[in-house]
């Protein structure tokens, strides 16, 4: 049996140590750096650390609820993992060994057990405990260049600290060391430690490649596991969130809004998501199973759309999701109508449908064109008085809002939202904003008009978040203006979120003409394809005109287009996780990876199952496509984090001076 492998020595550095802000006084300060010796030490280390390579942030966006997917580009960083074995072991380990090294790394637990049980001989299983434990640990020392010890530490498994750092920082070549490290090495082993040991390095390894992730919106719909998604993200290491116009839904459904109760069931209705809702989140649909069951009937315009790598639903269960389907599609028009009278500052007017159906309700006059209805449903809707909720309906929708506002785990998650979400964000000179910044033809910021003041441009976005806060903060059914902001963030015409000018899911459903199906987008999306016009929108928000981007998901980048515009400052980052796209993008969507060398977009293939994934060893990542590249690696010093120590280190000098 061969002693443990050697592991060279790296310095292992970083610079996420504990800021000290402008905000904090000299006395806090004198408190936390009592002597000289004390101030002058914290400005050595912070110093240094400003010439450390800039760590890798992540992006992704548009995950809607495909769990599976998110969860492998995590594990393997958008293939980063794989880069960094490759460079590391390129000539020592062939191109098998390296997958299943990568694999390793990704799914630990999972592989252990596979690898486990082709070994017949107790000999040969130690003997690959010795070598991964060398191999993994010199791929930890190597993934770990950018940080410091005390950042290292506190990625480690607290019960492995000790073992690890040991064997990391050990001189393998003193000789009257060798028996040390071999000993701890052969413990690991006897004492049943190795498992457990090799999966704290391989979620430690995980969790370095990446040091920040940003979710630039749409989460929730269409996918089946949005609450897995959440779980996940409230447990990674730094993330912040933008809002996408579907999480604005499930965001307004807590905050007491019964149209966002309404729009988000209908969705989960039409993707077959219903599960969600009671399973995940514990709201009880039996009233609205009911009140479907009391008025409907079979209808072809409202069979869910199903994921064919899922089970299918039986029968029974269809008719019922089809019913239920059409019971909350009219409530919502019905919603939508009531809200769209109250506010006519909204100029929404032209979204009022049922009052536009002739009395028999077999045809509909649209913009001076009479079209004849198809799947008609409209049962509950009087002629006479279309947009009137009947007793059982209100009663259904108001038990369903008090649901979704009461709801525990829901609660927990949209305070996470809260917490790590915003509207936009400024991060590293670069503008991170789901959907579009509302323009008119000429590129002029087009607005909201709310009490005779104009809100556009950055302005627009600050007024809604805030908006967006306050209403959360005081969750009731509501149906004041605050609440109905929240509703016209998913489909209002100036609406960051939305980006067109009206959004046609009464027509889709009820009329044969395509042409009535078309939604105008707003001019941005023919504008972001000019870098004048990108560098004016970073300049609005206060992004670095100069070297930033704009980074935008929300719309899936159709085949034969380009997701980088703009000479390079527009990235759009929507690539089609939703199964629902991958027809329409021909690929399993985009990441974008910025490190120390630049940016990087990932394109991803179609994932299948996360069983296939580790039975096969099949990655998702197709190709990596240099965005732009810096001449000279870019530091600590030039970050947001950089910006924040230069300051501490001015404070810290102050004080010294004194």
């Amino acid at each position: 049996m061969t002693v443990f492998k050697k592991i060279g020595i790296i310095k292992i550095s970083y610079f996420k140590r504990v800021i000290v802000t402008q905000e904090l006084t000299k006395e806090l300060l004198k408190e936390k750096f009592p002597t000289r010796e004390a101030i002058t030490t914290e400005i050595i280390n912070l110093k240094a650390i400003l010439n450390l390579p800039k760590s890798t942030e992540a992006f992704m966006s548009d995950i809607h609820g495909e769990y599976a997917a998110f969860d492998h580009v995590l594990r393997n960083a958008s293939g980063n993992i794989k880069l960094k074995i490759k460079a590391l072991f390129n000539g020592r380990l062939n191109a098998k060994s390296q997958q299943e090294l990568a694999f390793l790394v990704y799914y630990p637990t999972q592989r252990l057990q596979i690898i486990k049980a082709g070994f017949q001989h107790s000999e040969d299983l130690q003997q690959w405990y010795l070598d991964t434990f060398a191999q993994l640990l010199e791929l930890l020392k190597y993934c770990a260049t950018k940080y410091t010890r005390s950042k290292l530490r506190k990625a480690l498994a607290p019960e492995f600290v000790y073992i690890t750092e040991e064997l990391l920082y050990g001189d393998f070549d003193t000789l009257d060391k060798q028996n040390y490290y071999a000993q701890i090495t052969a413990d690991i082993i006897k004492l049943g430690s190795a498992d457990k040991f090799i999966i704290s390095l391989c979620h430690t390894i995980q969790r370095l490649v990446v040091d920040h992730l940003h979710v630039v919106g749409d989460i929730y719909d269409r996918g089946p596991h949005p609450d897995k998604i959440m779980d996940r993200l409230m447990n990674y290491h730094s993330v912040d969130l933008q809002w996408g116009n579907h999480d604005i839904l499930w965001l307004g459904a807590v905050s007491g809004s019964p149209l966002c109760v309404a729009s988000l069931l209908r969705i989960c209705a039409r993707y077959n998501n219903l599960s969600i809702v009671e399973d995940a989140y514990g709201i009880n649909l039996r009233h609205l199973s009911l009140l479907a069951d009391k008025y409907y009937h079979d209808n072809p315009g409202f069979a869910p759309k199903l994921n064919p790598q899922e089970a299918r639903p039986s029968a029974s269960e269809l008719s019922q999701i089809n019913k239920i389907h059409q019971a909350i599609a009219i409530i919502q028009f019905k919603l939508e109508g009531h809200l769209i009278e109250r506010r006519p500052e909204f100029k929404m007017q032209s979204r009022q449908l049922l009052d536009k159906l002739d009395p028999q309700q077999t045809h509909i006059l649209l913009k001076g064109k009479t079209y004849p209805i198809i799947n008609g449903c409209f049962q509950t809707v009087d002629p006479k008085n279309p947009y009137q909720l009947l007793p059982d309906e209100q009663e259904v929708i108001t038990q369903l809002t008090q649901a979704f506002v009461h709801s525990e785990k829901l609660r927990k998650h949209m305070d996470f939202f809260m917490q790590k979400g915003s509207m936009y964000l400024v991060y590293n000179g670069n503008l991170l904003v789901h959907g579009c910044i509302p323009v008119d033809e000429k590129g002029d910021f087009e607005g909201l008009t709310l009490n005779h003041h104009l809100y556009a441009g950055k302005e627009l976005f600050d007024f809604l978040e805030d908006n967006l806060r306050r209403c959360y903060a005081n969750s009731r059914q509501s149906t004041d203006l605050a609440t109905d902001l929240l509703w016209y963030l998913w489909s209002g015409p100036v609406s960051p979120l939305f980006g067109k000018q009206e959004m046609t899911t009464f027509e889709r459903y009820f009329i044969a003409d395509p042409q009535t199906h078309y939604e105008k987008p707003n001019s941005y999306y023919q504008l972001r394809h000019q870098e004048p016009f990108i560098v004016k929108v970073l300049r609005e928000f206060g992004a670095d005109a100069d070297c930033g981007h704009l980074i935008n998901g929300h719309t899936p980048v159709k085949k034969g287009h380009s997701p980088i515009m703009a000479n390079g400052k527009m990235i759009v980052i929507d690539g089609g996780f939703s199964t629902a796209y991958h027809k329409t993008t021909g690929i399993g969507g985009y990441t974008l990876l910025y490190n120390s060398h630049g940016l990087q977009l990932v394109t991803h293939q179609p994932f299948t199952t996360r069983e296939q994934a580790i039975e096969q060893l099949s990655d998702i990542v197709s190709t990596k496509r240099v965005v732009e590249q810096e001449l000279a690696r870019k530091t600590v010093s030039e970050t947001d984090i950089g910006k924040k120590l230069k300051q501490q280190i001015q404070q810290l000098e102050e004080l010294l001076a004194e």
